[in-house]
């Protein structure tokens, strides 16, 4: 089988990552093309791939401005999607989108509406709804396990280090870079919902807020950053040089300091760079905290709470229904039936992979697509995604504005 030849379209920590979840497939997928701003990265890109020297560019623009050569991943950063995502499918590539589409409603229809014109194959990387647990919950609702579904809730914990690492020092703290939380981090939620309850959602309202990271709440006598000498960095959950310098540096979070991952280039990245500012004197702007509460048609209801301070990470699921009612903790799915009494427990086994496994199959699904030529397969495709991140969207407006929004 000849394998399905692919472009990485950013190569930071998520492209690279879907490079090699690429290249590890069964059957394989081959990475023949890059385009990245940043010259290490492109270059670390190109010698784990063996990436052809004509193959190589430093932008987007450079990628599309050639005859079409392969298929395209696109995994920019948020506010970077919609122009290499409607270039390539202009161009008539296949594509797999990194959540979110877009930063703006206008953006995500824009992708679509080129989706729709180039007939292309385009999966959106909604990786809940490929995660093995998440899909069980779907069969298991869909099937009519505890009646008709009546309400739901579902909490995101973001855990606090990466709450900080991500959503204050990182690239997603400050929404004039990337994007709103709610957007950035929980469209896989929202979509999720959607997905579970799969009825049209008729209105949202949404309470966030910045909280706790912002300089109200800074120790008293905290330096710039943590390398600056302060006198809390010891014993601050924060602390830079715990987060990113003694640790293991070539594993994630650490790991997007530097390309270079010995202790000295940690160190002086973090004298320099935007991971070692002191979380209560960042420029981020993102909530900390988010709730959002959905009405859908029949009168169903659901609720989803996001939070960064949880000292582990995972999502946990309430789904209530006519006959009973399923509990789903991303490590197995107790089942309680009104009628009897009775509970029902199904453990589920751990998957290797971001998004407990999610990632891996979001690869395999949209790389078997790619070959049959029939996308029926990828349940999160352009059209699919649009309609959840339109939830997305009337619930951040709902919380800014602070009134119910209609859809």
């Amino acid at each position: 089988m000849t394998p399905k030849t692919i472009a990485i379209i950013g190569a930071g920590e998520r492209g690279a990552y879907f490079a090699r979840l690429v290249e590890r497939n069964n059957p394989p997928g081959k990475i023949v093309a890059v385009a990245e701003p940043r010259a290490q990265y492109r270059q670390a890109l190109v010698e784990c791939h063996a990436i052809p020297a004509g193959n190589v560019f430093a932008s987007w623009q450079e990628f599309v401005a050639r005859p079409r050569l392969c298929d395209a991943v696109v995994s920019t950063l948020d506010r970077e999607h919609v122009g290499p995502a409607v270039a390539c499918l202009q161009r008539g590539y296949d594509m797999l989108l990194e959540k979110p589409m877009g930063v703006t409603l206008a953006e995500c229809r824009r992708i679509a509406a080129a989706q729709r014109k180039s007939k292309r194959i385009v999966g959106v990387c909604h990786s809940l709804r490929y995660q093995k647990g998440f899909r069980r919950v779907k069969e298991l609702i869909a099937g009519g396990a505890i009646g008709q579904v009546m309400t739901l809730d579902l909490i995101e914990q973001v855990s606090f280090w990466h709450q900080a690492h991500s959503f204050v020092r990182g690239n997603w703290g400050n929404s004039r870079r990337s994007s709103p939380m709610l957007l950035a981090k929980s469209c896989h939620d929202l979509d999720y919902i959607a997905y579970l309850v799969d009825r049209p959602c008729r209105q949202v309202s949404s309470f966030g807020h910045r909280g706790y990271f912002r300089r109200a709440n800074m120790p008293a006598g905290a330096t710039p950053r943590c390398t600056d000498g302060c006198p809390h960095e010891p014993t601050c959950a924060y602390s830079a040089i715990r987060t990113y310098v003694n640790t293991s540096r070539e594993h994630w979070p650490a790991s997007v300091v530097s390309a270079d991952h010995s202790r000295e280039a940690h160190l002086r990245a973090i004298r320099t760079g935007p991971y070692g500012r002191c979380v209560w004197q960042c420029d981020n702007d993102v909530v900390d905290h988010q709730v959002v509460a959905l009405e859908f048609a029949g009168h169903v209801t659901a609720t989803f709470t996001m939070t960064g301070f949880t000292q582990g990470g995972g999502r946990r699921l309430r789904v209530h229904g006519t006959r009973g009612e399923l509990h789903f903790d991303e490590r197995s799915i107790l089942i309680k039936m009104f009628a009897g009494q009775s509970e029902r427990r199904i453990k589920l086994a751990a998957e290797h992979g971001g998004h407990g496994g999610g990632d891996p199959r979001v690869v395999t699904e949209w790389l078997a697509a790619l070959r049959s030529r029939d996308d029926s397969r990828i349940v999160a495709n352009a059209q699919e995604s649009l309609k959840t991140h339109a939830i997305v969207f009337a619930a951040e407006r709902s919380r800014v504005e602070r009134r119910t929004v209609a859809l």
